[in-house]
């Protein structure tokens, strides 16, 4: 909030461009801190607003990054660490997410799903040294599933209801020979074949929207790829595939994963597709891609510097 209302981060402003230059009717914004009465996320509205892009209606529900337990989560033989929160975080909602919506969001029917343990999702894969828990059975009574969040979002838009499956996994790197890390993000993507199936409930009928950061790419990353490509894959969703020419006129990386498909440039590992927008196969594509300008262009530098990822965009119709 500070940063947001004295502008002493420039990548506020670029972030702000951003959005500005594509518009969206509905926006799934991943890494902004979460605060119970939602100042943050309501300066940054403001800003919006006040450069001609309102967004009415938004959703900022408390997070699992930064909350705080009093047990070693992540192995460390220590407590109170950002670390041994329920997901990755120095302060209670670090990093969380929301949604901004030019159109009514159903606040009511809601669904969030945030407080389920891990150990709880069907086929769940617990980390474990010499065959014992890690890093320690207590631990796994009580590990949420979700590094930040995942909700059903059901918002009214002028042609009718539409469901939207957000969240942001956490990274699959970070860990020991144990792979806690990789086996959550794994887990964390997986729940939603698990919901999209109906083990949570009845999933929604029709015009759904699967979009957030899954920390995975398809082929190229460290984590278990194969969790990703069975959400591309999946029989109720479809891959717009996205993308730039920023990133496929950029040097080539010799990576699997087209480097047009990219939504993210990291130092050290580089560009890699981690984000996603998968709609569900009733509606039409009128247009998809990721914002990432080409250099020379005016609105490059705000692209790259606003943030590791892109804007990650699909323009969708009803059939």
């Amino acid at each position: 909030m500070r940063d947001i209302e004295t502008e002493r981060d420039p990548r506020i402003g670029q972030v702000i461009q951003n959005i500005i230059q594509v518009n969206p009717d509905i926006i799934a914004l991943q890494s902004i801190d979460w605060d119970y009465e939602a100042n943050a996320l309501n300066a940054l509205t403001d800003k919006l607003a006040d450069a001609g892009v309102r967004f009415n209606h938004i959703l900022h529900l408390r997070p699992n990054s930064g909350m705080a337990t009093d047990l070693d989560l992540d192995g460390d033989g220590l407590t109170g660490g950002p670390g041994d929160a329920q997901g990755y975080g120095a302060f209670a909602g670090q990093a969380g997410i929301a949604i901004l919506s030019k159109h009514p969001i159903l606040h009511e029917e809601v669904r969030d799903f945030s407080t389920l343990l891990w150990r709880d999702l069907p086929g769940a894969t617990l980390p474990q040294v010499d065959g014992l828990p890690f890093p320690s059975a207590e631990a796994q009574e009580a590990q949420r599933l979700s590094s930040t969040a995942h909700w059903v979002v059901p918002i009214e838009t002028p042609t009718g209801r539409i469901d939207l499956l957000t969240f942001q996994a956490g990274p699959p790197v970070f860990d020991g020979p144990e792979d806690r890390n990789g086996l959550r993000n794994k887990d964390e993507i997986l729940f939603w074949h698990h919901f999209l199936d109906g083990q949570f409930g009845p999933p929604p009928e029709a015009r759904l929207i699967l979009l957030g950061g899954a920390n995975l790419d398809p082929h190229d990353s460290d984590g278990l790829g194969a969790a990703i490509r069975s959400l591309l894959t999946h029989p109720k969703l479809q891959d717009p595939a996205p993308h730039s020419r920023g990133a496929e006129q950029a040097p080539d990386q010799g990576h699997k994963t087209p480097n047009a498909l990219d939504t993210v440039d990291w130092v050290g590992p580089g560009r890699m597709r981690v984000d996603y927008i998968l709609p569900s196969r009733d509606w039409q594509v009128a247009g998809s891609g990721v914002f990432w300008p080409t250099p020379g262009d005016p609105m490059y530098e705000h692209a790259v510097n606003a943030s590791r990822h892109r804007l990650v965009w699909a323009d969708l119709t009803t059939n």
